[in-house]
């Protein structure tokens, strides 16, 4: 390397020297334009050729020799170096000031890669990020094939800008981030405003993120609002920026991030509000869509209509600002917002879409891939069950203190056509339909019938309701009084409770549980007397399905509620096959029921059923201290339940299965339409059976003789105390 020596310099250097200007500007420019010839070395020449001149003026300005008898001393050499060192003293800090910038570049650049290895985190590569994890979502098909909800995770194949509407698009720029095309990844106004918001706030109130930021903060961060989460956001925003273009940057955002209603992306949220793909949106939908934006759970349209059309007029409004809609396009979408499609069903429907889930094919959330459900649920049953239990507790239920209720509607085939759970979804997510465990009271006496009927008894035989004590268990009836010798028949019409008791124990306590197994009912039944008037506690939609084989011919398919499940794609994983079966109940038996069923509604305590343009059956169920009601009648073609009580198990005003479910009930069976043919019913002739001394079917269990005592114990007329029944009527 050369070495490059100094010469020294007068005394005179200490004097400006403009001269030397152009020359040094020149070589600044130089220095900094990057050019590698140029360097040290030449900034010496530079130092070299300021010297000649400033030598040149020095010789001019040479002192006289009087003048110079104070230096005359020193070494002339020394005097040089040290003239020539204050001359020069501008142009090493300039050297200086260049070496230290150069260095303070390095520092930053080791800085920042220290960062943002600190920072962020593992990357993956650019065409990764077009990948769609497996999130896959649910939509249910009503039973006439039309969309009833969309549940999950939801989120639809991957679309390009051409494929969105240019409305939507706009609205997204206007109100998220209108300089995209015109920052680096970091909108620096943007950050600034966000910054002094916050530093006034005292905490982080104001995001300022661009849509890179955004993109940056759904792929790779969580939501916590930190300044070092908005250090990496930064980072991997800039990152992005480097790696992919604007419009791939946008077409990702539009693709990834969250809606509400569990839509990830604009094409899943146009399928799940709007009913229609991306590219079909209006400005009012776009408006809508964008607005979510914000606070996608709390302005959902499904849950927060108002709220969600106010943001979309915001949305509007920010467009009109930016110059990407005319103030009449804004006036027009905001008198005419948009509604999501069949606002409100998924609601209604929300108790059954629960239930029927749980049906849905083990593992199916492993499959990757959206699921199409098709369901046996009828929208306008399932719309005027969820009215009818509205009105009624709003009105004549809020008067008795029912602060519940619910609804079951099968067809003659098991399927679900209605499910209602509550007073509301969204305010009673419970299934008191499905889930809950009540007594059912005398609604469960169809049971002991049933198996009576199977066994040597028929509805005219004649009986007595009298006072009868089981192991100490003594039933009363409703009214506190016992009416005598009566038929079968008119026994279950008038719902006396010590009828039922006396044939549990003469056809056996274990043929009763028996029978109520093959109706379908499988919760634990209590293997006493009280078995006879519901005490063992079920749920409405088991009590309503142990109805079906008398609409059906004696045959029991347990309700269900889909019918088949598909990938959207159209590929078949589940379907379900409705096989009935041979009949499991006598012909003859079936109509000796059904006759039953009707004396209840037309004579007896489930009278306020009868919807008088056609023929019902039914059975009506109270439940010890009016805690529960319940009615389950039929038609033709349907089975109904309805249960009425409290969540927390208090006492109803004196309600019974005989009042405000049976009004119910035959307020929804008026609006279904009539069924073209009827239940034929039987020739009902009564007749007087005597009663044997010894039963012809002794008893199946532990009581051994129990029906002779009870007999010999009537004939002797003796009467016991009083003790409450655990079945009103």
């Amino acid at each position: 390397m050369t070495s490059w020596r100094v010469p020294s310099a007068g005394p005179c250097s200490r004097r400006p020297a403009l001269p030397a200007i152009p020359v040094i500007g020149n070589a600044i420019a130089r220095i900094f334009s990057g050019n590698s010839a140029f360097g040290t070395k030449s900034l010496w020449l530079l130092c070299f050729e300021h010297d000649r001149r400033r030598g040149l003026a020095d010789n001019r300005r040479r002192p006289s020799a009087g003048r110079a008898g104070a230096t005359a001393g020193q070494p002339a050499a020394r005097r040089r170096r040290e003239a020539r060192r204050r001359r020069f003293r501008p142009l090493l800090w300039l050297k200086r000031g260049t070496q230290g910038l150069a260095a303070l570049v390095v520092i930053a650049l080791i800085g920042w890669t220290v960062v943002f290895y600190s920072y962020a985190p593992s990357l993956p590569e650019a065409r990764e990020l077009w990948q769609n994890p497996p999130q896959p979502g649910l939509t249910f098909l009503a039973s006439d094939g039309e969309v009833l909800a969309r549940r999950g995770v939801f989120q639809a194949r991957i679309v390009t800008l051409d494929e969105i509407s240019p409305y939507l698009i706009d609205a997204v720029l206007a109100t998220e981030d209108r300089r995209f095309y015109r920052h680096f990844g970091v909108d620096l106004r943007g950050t600034a405003r966000a910054f002094f918001a916050n530093l006034r706030a005292g905490s982080v109130v104001q995001g300022g993120s661009t849509i890179t930021q955004q993109l940056a903060k759904n792929l790779f961060l969580t939501h916590e609002r930190s300044y070092d989460r908005k250090l990496q956001e930064l980072i991997l925003a800039i990152w992005l920026e480097t790696r992919l273009t604007k419009d791939d940057i946008l077409t990702l955002y539009l693709n990834r991030v969250y809606f509400g209603g569990g839509a990830y992306g604009v094409e899943a949220a146009a399928q799940r509000y709007f009913g229609r793909s991306a590219a079909e949106l209006s400005l009012a939908e776009s408006a809508l869509i964008a607005g979510l934006l914000k606070a996608p759970s709390r302005l959902n349209p499904v849950a927060n209509l108002d709220a969600a059309h106010g943001r979309a007029r915001i949305v509007l409004e920010a467009m009109v600002a930016d110059g990407r809609i005319s103030r009449a396009q804004a006036q027009a979408a905001a008198r005419d917002p948009a509604l999501p499609v069949r606002y409100g069903e998924a609601g209604i429907a929300g108790w059954f879409l629960d239930w029927a889930a749980r049906d849905l094919p083990e593992g199916w959330e492993e499959r990757g891939t959206n699921l199409v459900v098709e369901t046996t649920l009828d929208r306008a049953l399932q719309s005027l069950a969820m009215d009818v239990v509205r009105r009624t507790l709003d009105g004549p239920g809020r008067e008795a203190n029912v602060g519940q209720a619910a609804v079951v509607i099968l067809d003659r085939e098991g399927r679900v056509r209605a499910m209602v759970g509550g007073s509301g979804y969204r305010e009673a997510p419970f299934n008191r339909a499905a889930d809950a465990r009540r007594q059912p009271g005398s609604a469960f006496k169809h049971v002991i019938y049933l198996a009576a009927l199977q066994d040597r008894w028929r509805p005219q035989m004649r009986v007595v309701d009298g006072p009868i004590n089981v192991g100490g268990y003594r039933p009363t009836n409703y009214d506190n009084a016992f009416q005598g010798e009566m038929t079968l028949a008119d026994a279950f019409a008038r719902s006396r409770n010590t009828v039922p008791v006396l044939l549990l124990e003469d056809i056996g306590r274990q043929r009763v549980i028996s029978t109520a197994r093959l109706l379908g009912i499988q919760s634990p039944l209590p293997a006493d007397a009280s078995l006879a008037l519901g005490t063992g506690e079920t749920s409405l939609l088991q009590l309503t399905g142990s109805y079906m084989p008398f609409i059906n011919g004696g045959r029991f398919q347990p309700p269900f509620g889909l019918v088949r499940v598909t990938t959207d794609s159209g590929r078949l994983l589940a379907e379900h096959r409705s096989d009935l079966g041979a009949p499991f109940l006598d012909a003859a038996v079936v109509r000796q029921m059904q006759s039953l069923f009707e004396a209840v509604v037309s004579r007896g305590t489930g009278r306020a059923a009868d919807p008088g343009d056609r023929w019902v059956g039914g059975k009506t169920g109270t439940s010890q201290g009016w805690r529960d009601a319940w009615f389950i009648g039929f038609s033709h073609d349907l089975v109904i339940g309805i249960w009425a009580g409290n969540d927390d198990n208090t006492p109803m005003q004196r309600v019974t299965g005989g009042g405000l479910p049976a009004r119910m009930f035959a307020e929804i069976m008026r609006q279904t339409p009539a069924p073209a043919s009827s239940v034929p019913l039987p020739e009902t002739q009564v007749a007087t059976a005597p009663r044997p001394s010894t039963p012809a079917s002794a008893p199946r269990d532990e009581g051994g003789d129990v029906l002779d005592r009870i007999i010999n114990w009537l004939a002797r007329n003796t009467s016991p105390p009083n003790v409450p029944d655990s079945s009103r009527h």
